[in-house]
């Protein structure tokens, strides 16, 4: 029999595993729930999850994972075509839900299994002999260029990036981590909640993101913050209006952020008001966990440190050949290569194949550099990020971290457009901080050509009342066209 991916579950104990509000699990309560409900599942074949930030949510996974049946989690705020969609290419024998929840018309025809999660009858303890490439999750991707696909995440891919990052975090049972995150998503559902299961510690889920929340928890005995950009960026803008805040970050032993890059700005003020340094790390739906800055490393703002323990990490040029210079300044594609990595997607062979080389190198689309000691600074997707501009090849991400640091900038994102003579020019969207008084074109462009180079000062500004963004807090910059009537 394959090691279990909840070995605390198997000789549970009285202390609390997870905390919505006031609702809360015990190891020994998660383990009746979950496996009562394991007994019921056992021969569903693939089950969807109606992901709501409950209890329940996390019951339901953590029972098909002991049933050893792929979960399907579902985000509830899908729209009837998308859910459409993931179901027909899923082809869940059952939806397991919360009681109270209301479910849309595409989950009609769904078996419904309500999820109890504190069941009268006794549960032997149930743990199907699963192996480590059998199917332990498939997680839909955002669908930016198609219909969303399935990524199939083994069991193995779970336990190598958890186990990866509890090296890289010095993560342990005595950790009680806090987030406000989605669970349909790999960052709230793999990291935030199986991730401290997998160590035995605790988790105490915010329900809906606070400051106030954060401040309570981190004052009452959590050790860890994860969060998105956006969460960060509310808690560097509330810190000089909420001293109890600072005091309280000040006490975690680790704040991380991740699915998207941490503007530089708000790294710089979050560490000045509170002593205390965000570590990112870097991963996807279909790798898992890649890199992170590590406990005892340097915090670099900016970066997303190195490999984790058993990742292959390279950067190639367009051509497929590998970059060996780590000089901070050559752009490369990442790829990865390891255990962590998933299988598929479900029912698209084609797009599975040209996903990797043919020898086994996941292509991730990300743009990076390295750094001499070998730390990861990612410059923006393959697609929408890197701007090709009279001769360079230029990452928007950088250009995005320079806006951030002048005044008059509240949100900052960059893009490249057809240009006669440079090829691409470089475009900015701006979302400013009094939009009565917006910084001008040249002011901003002599403002990054001065931190960074002349080459990459934007050409184009266009002023925005907010950026589109996803439930992840991502800016989705295909969402973004030029209006005439907002330009500067």
């Amino acid at each position: 029999m394959s090691s279990p991916l909840f070995p605390a579950l198997e000789s549970p104990s009285e202390r609390v595993a997870l905390s919505f509000g006031d609702r809360s699990l015990t190891y020994a309560e998660l383990a009746h729930a979950a496996d009562t409900l394991a007994a019921r599942i056992a021969d569903a074949g693939r089950v969807a999850v109606w992901a709501t930030p409950a209890l329940e949510t996390a019951v339901a996974v953590v029972a098909a994972l002991r049933a050893g049946v792929a979960a399907v989690p579902l985000n509830p705020k899908s729209g009837g075509k998308e859910l459409a969609h993931i179901l027909t290419d899923s082809a869940p024998t059952a939806v397991l839900a919360a009681p109270v929840d209301e479910l849309p018309p595409p989950l009609a025809d769904l078996t419904r299994i309500d999820v109890d999660v504190r069941p009268t009858a006794t549960a032997q303890t149930f743990t199907k002999d699963a192996s480590p490439e059998d199917p332990a999750l498939v997680v839909y991707t955002s669908g930016t260029t198609g219909p969303p696909k399935g990524a199939v995440l083994p069991r193995r891919a779970l336990a190598t990036t958890l186990d990866g990052l509890a090296d890289a975090w010095q993560w342990t049972g005595d950790d009680v981590l806090v987030h406000g995150l989605p669970l349909f998503h790999v960052h709230g559902l793999v990291l935030g909640m199986l991730g401290p299961l997998r160590r035995g510690g605790s988790v105490r889920h915010l329900g809906r993101f606070s400051t106030e929340g954060v401040t309570r928890e981190l004052n009452s005995g959590a050790t860890m913050l994860f969060g998105v950009p956006t969460m960060y960026h509310r808690i560097a803008q509330s810190l000089p209006e909420e001293p109890e805040l600072a005091k309280a970050l000040s006490r975690a032993r680790l704040l991380v952020s991740g699915s998207a890059a941490l503007p530089v700005h708000d790294h710089e003020r979050i560490t000045a008001a509170t002593g205390r340094r965000v570590v990112e790390r870097y991963g996807m739906t279909e790798t898992l966990m890649n890199t992170s800055v590590r406990a005892d490393g340097e915090p670099r703002a900016g970066t997303v440190g190195g490999p984790l323990p058993g990742v292959e990490l390279r950067l190639v040029e367009e051509d497929g050949t590998p970059i060996e210079r780590f000089d901070g300044e050559t752009v490369g594609e990442i790829q990865v290569r390891g255990a962590h990595l998933f299988t598929g997607y479900l029912n698209r062979p084609d797009a599975t194949e040209a996903a990797f080389t043919p020898d086994g190198w996941f292509r991730t689309g990300d743009m990076a550099v390295r750094d001499a000691d070998g730390y990861v600074r990612i410059v923006g997707r393959k697609a929408t990020d890197l701007i090709k501009s009279g001769g360079y090849k230029i990452g928007a991400g950088e250009i995005e971290n320079a806006l951030l640091e002048h005044p008059g900038v509240r949100e900052a994102a960059v893009t490249g457009e057809p240009d006669a003579d440079l090829g691409e020019r470089i475009v900015a969207w701006i979302v400013p901080e009094d939009p009565q008084s917006p910084p001008g074109e040249r002011e901003l462009a002599d403002h990054v050509a001065g931190r960074l180079a002349p080459h990459k000062r934007p050409r184009v500004v266009h002023h925005l009342d907010a950026l589109p963004r996803n439930d992840m807090g991502k800016i989705m910059k295909r969402s973004l066209t030029a209006d005439p009537g907002r330009s500067a």
